[in-house]
């Protein structure tokens, strides 16, 4: 079995790395990769946390829905950004500046 601490240091890794592509991506694609890694780094703590304490399921029912909660938000995302990519044939936020207010 691994060990706790171990999957701490991952989900801690996985949460820096999808900070940082949040954070620096221009690419609405890539910017959807890193909320996820995000995601997936709250579900592995909610899997160790849930290791550690074997005596209840709420970890693994919490990590389920965090799943189907990012499968929807996948979706929709993409969904936006295709429609988005169709009418300016662009998948980067800040060349899109028709709903911006005139500065």
């Amino acid at each position: 079995m691994i060990a706790t601490h171990h999957i701490f240091i991952l989900s801690a890794l996985l949460l820096s790395v999808g900070v940082f592509m949040l954070l620096t991506k221009r690419n609405a694609i890539l910017i959807l990769m890193g909320l996820e890694l995000i995601l997936n780094a709250a579900n592995l703590n909610l899997i160790a946390f849930n290791q550690r304490y074997a005596d209840a399921l709420a970890g693994e029912a919490m990590a389920v829905f965090v799943i189907v909660l990012a499968v929807c938000e996948a979706a929709v995302g993409v969904a936006i950004i295709l429609q988005a990519y169709r009418h300016y044939a662009t998948a980067v936020p800040d060349q899109i500046s028709e709903l911006k207010d005139p500065a």
